[in-house]
């Protein structure tokens, strides 16, 4: 990096949610989720698509089995997160609001199996490509959120000199504290996957970003830096701070071009969750089989942060955290912000699956808009520098290549627009409409 570690660091636009939610789990430890009967594990738990199932109905599965194997390059392996057998490969709730597929495993209570892969202990000296093969085999994805497959985004292509690795350490969206907690109780192996990435890259220059609310991950993080080579950078405390783009613009003043990636300013950004995925697969063989979940919100008994194995249904995770006070408004997968509402508590969790938010019913209330008033607020925390009102315009009068013209492809559907919209208009609603219609009529030749 080229800046001073003790310089906090930030981007320009955003907005700072108020009341922001953390104070009710930050300070809660992980847990380890008690194992359960069954589990669902989704197909589709990466970007791309979906792997394809090797085990059939009736099989006997150990645990860190694979399940299903990656179909192309733009997919993950999936694999069994404890040792039973398939009762089903059927549709069940899914976190899109759609069923979707799911082998369902009959847990044998044993949660027997050993790691399949020969762990990487000389990794420092290990190839390269040997090292992006174990996270492919891992199913590693981009557990922020995108669930982009990790191995992909280690590949970049060879006119793209990338020479910057960021972890996104910033966990902007508010209620989320299960990254804080993961760097604070496991500051190394954070650490240690940031030195795999950079050694998979052959970059010299890597970065973990952290908004200075999480002081003491940052201090933690500190006492393994300089060992693997990696720097700690502070963060103000701003959201979409942990955004790509504006990661990147952060921490190395670059920017990224309309429409461009990451690796066309030289830099890859990963989640530090995925680096602690790839710590463990690295170095103990592991595959990627739990996560840590925030299970939050003001009507939540108990708030708190847990490790739960992939295929966890949401209604467990909410018992594990001592049920709810009241009947919750919203049910959501992730933050408020970026969040998606779920219709079920049946819902399981994925790779991606960061937090399960309950808020109380006020919240869910319909709001009645009289119109944009031009206030210029959305412009203002618009952090892609797009103009939200208008594009909501256009998009409400079917005017896609209006919207198209001025870059509504560039959007983060952030929702910084609509948080700050005093009309409460459905600013990102209408545009991930027009992205929608925009990206159909691309397929279609148009």
């Amino acid at each position: 990096m080229n800046k001073s570690s003790r310089t906090v660091m930030t981007f320009s636009g955003g907005i700072h949610p108020l009341g922001d939610g953390k104070s009710l789990s930050n300070k809660m430890a992980v847990v380890p989720a008690p194992l359960l009967d069954k589990y669902f594990v989704l197909l589709s738990e990466n970007a791309g698509k979906p792997p394809q199932p090797v085990v059939q109905k009736g099989d006997k599965v150990r645990k860190y089995q694979l399940l299903a194997a990656a179909d192309g390059f733009v997919s993950a392996n999936l694999h069994s997160p404890t040792s039973g057998e398939v009762i089903d490969i059927r549709k069940v709730p899914g976190p899109m609001g759609l069923p979707a597929v799911a082998i369902e495993i009959a847990a044998d209570g044993e949660d027997a199996g050993e790691p399949p892969f020969e762990p990487i202990t000389d990794w420092q000296n290990a190839d390269p490509e040997m090292l992006k093969k174990r996270v492919a085999e891992a199913g590693l994805v981009g557990m922020g959120g995108a669930s982009f497959p990790t191995h992909v985004k280690l590949s970049p292509p060879p006119e793209k000199k990338v020479d910057t690795l960021i972890l996104n350490g910033a966990e902007c969206e508010p209620y989320l504290t299960a990254d804080h907690r993961l760097m604070l109780e496991l500051p190394e192996k954070v650490v240690r996957g940031a030195a795999i990435l950079a050694k998979i890259l052959q970059v010299k220059r890597a970065g973990i970003g952290v908004e200075i609310n999480k002081s003491d991950a940052i201090d933690a993080l500190n006492k393994f830096g300089s060992r693997y080579n990696v720097e700690i950078v502070p963060l103000k405390v701003r959201y979409p701070q942990g955004s790509e783009k504006q990661l990147i613009n952060a921490i190395t003043g670059r920017k990224v071009r309309s429409g461009g990636l990451p690796m066309d300013a030289g830099c890859v950004v990963q989640n530090v969750a995925t680096a602690a995925a790839l710590s463990d697969a690295v170095t103990e063989g592991i595959p990627l089989i739990e996560r840590i979940v925030t299970v939050t919100g003001e009507v939540v008994v108990e708030p708190g942060n847990f490790r739960a194995k992939i295929g966890t249904p949401a209604i467990e995770l909410v018992k594990l955290a001592g049920g709810v006070t009241e009947e919750p408004g919203k049910l959501i997968f992730g933050g408020p912000m970026m969040g998606f509402a779920q219709k079920s508590f049946e819902v399981p969790i994925a790779k991606n699956t960061s937090g399960i938010l309950l808020l109380p019913t006020k919240v869910s209330l319909n709001y009645a808009t009289t119109g944009c008033i031009r206030c210029g607020r959305c412009v203002q925390g618009c952090p892609m520098k797009l103009m939200p009102c208008l594009l909501s315009t256009a998009i409400e009068a079917d005017r896609f290549d209006l919207a198209a013209q001025n870059h509504v492809m560039d959007c983060m559907e952030c929702g910084s627009c609509a948080y700050v919209c005093p009309d409460h208009r459905p600013l990102v609603q209408n545009i991930r409409r027009a992205k929608a219609e925009l990206r159909k009529q691309a397929a279609k030749g148009n």
